[in-house]
């Protein structure tokens, strides 16, 4: 049987996402958010439509962190919004300094950015930043889980995921005092 179904580009987000070591001893992890039509398209409150490619969101945030994770600065530069009063939602970030990227990330930065408090786009960002900044410090972590005195990193990962999950192969194989085969098995 022959495919017929035939899909058009209409919209396409560009996502990029980088972790960095400073020579300061902090980290940052940059995002770049861009979104384009395929096709001519005309904003809101805009008498002149944009051309195809053109980008209608076009931002970079950059996240400073320590090594515990914790929000030391925060900045977003604005290249591209539908309306110019979104670029005054660059300055509405200051309340994530001293946070914590861990559980209850999201909810903080949705109680704090929600709504009309902050831009969408921008609070949005924040979550796949945290995952990058937690990849991103993944080898000094996955160094320090197998020291005796960290037991409770290696508590912390089991059924933290799918993989980690306490009856997988995974901790049966890791951490064999954690594992717990699956009732019935």
């Amino acid at each position: 049987m022959t495919d017929t179904i035939t899909r058009e580009e209409l919209h396409h987000r560009k996502l990029d996402l980088r972790f960095y070591s400073r020579s300061d001893g902090l980290y940052e992890v940059v995002a770049e958010m861009m979104d384009t039509k395929s096709h001519e398209f005309r904003l809101q409150l805009r008498d002149q439509a944009l051309a195809p490619g053109t980008p209608i969101h076009h931002m970079i945030m950059t996240l400073v962190i320590d090594e515990y994770l914790v929000v030391k600065d925060i900045k977003a530069q604005m290249k591209a919004t539908p309306f110019g009063v979104c670029l005054e939602a660059q300055n509405t970030l200051s309340g994530v300094i001293g946070l914590q990227i861990g559980p209850g990330w999201t909810k903080k930065i949705k109680d704090l950015l929600g709504g009309s408090a902050s831009c969408t786009h921008l609070m949005e960002l924040l979550g796949p930043m945290a995952t990058t900044a937690f990849q991103g410090m993944a080898p000094k972590r996955m160094q320090a889980v197998d020291r005796p005195e960290n037991e409770h990193m290696r508590v912390g990962k089991v059924n933290s995921c799918y993989a980690y999950a306490e009856h997988r192969e995974v901790i049966a194989r890791l951490w064999p005092d954690l594992y717990k085969p699956k009732a019935g098995s």
